[in-house]
């Protein structure tokens, strides 16, 4: 394979796995707008740290990362409990375990040991959902013996996808 049809499948494939991961998150989104309506939780998608550089006008601009990302969702559940959570989507059949950043895996580190609930929401294919507790996949080399986990591995945290909306607070 020639280095230009290496560098249009990496940019195909880059772009592929931004869209699946834009609808993963707008399926998040909806089921915690549901949350929301339902009195149950409060949950927002963490916004990326950006510092802008250069205007472009009409409210676009050029920016650069301040500091690396954060987990995806923060909220709260009616009660007071802290949520925080990190949506990982994949079209494999395994989800790696070094998928989630340091910065992501200290931030889930502390507020899990505030009293937060945390977790990491997977999809494998849009066919199998996943609410994975945090302290079972970080530590899923001892649990599972790999470094990696597939939806077999995962399936007693399997939720229900009904309606448009996952139900992961059920």
């Amino acid at each position: 394979m020639d280095d230009r049809v290496r560098h249009y499948k990496a940019v195909f494939t880059g772009k592929r796995s931004k869209v699946a991961g834009e609808f993963w998150e707008r399926i998040i989104d909806a089921s915690c707008e549901h949350y929301r309506q339902e009195g149950v939780a409060e949950i927002e998608k963490t916004p990326e740290p950006l510092r802008p550089i250069k205007p472009l006008g009409e409210g676009k601009f050029i920016a650069c990362f301040r500091k690396m990302a954060q987990p995806d969702y923060k909220g709260t559940l009616k009660g007071g409990r802290a949520i925080v959570f990190e949506a990982k989507h994949t079209d494999s059949d395994k989800l790696l375990r070094n998928i989630i950043s340091a910065e992501q895996e200290k931030r889930l580190n502390m507020h899990l040991k505030l009293g937060a609930e945390c977790f990491v929401m997977i999809s494998f294919g849009f066919e199998k959902f996943f609410k994975v507790p945090w302290a079972v996949f970080r530590d899923m080399k001892k649990k599972y013996g790999l470094k990696y986990v597939t939806a077999d591995d995962i399936k007693e945290y399997e939720v229900k996808y009904i309606g448009g909306r996952l139900l992961f607070l059920e």
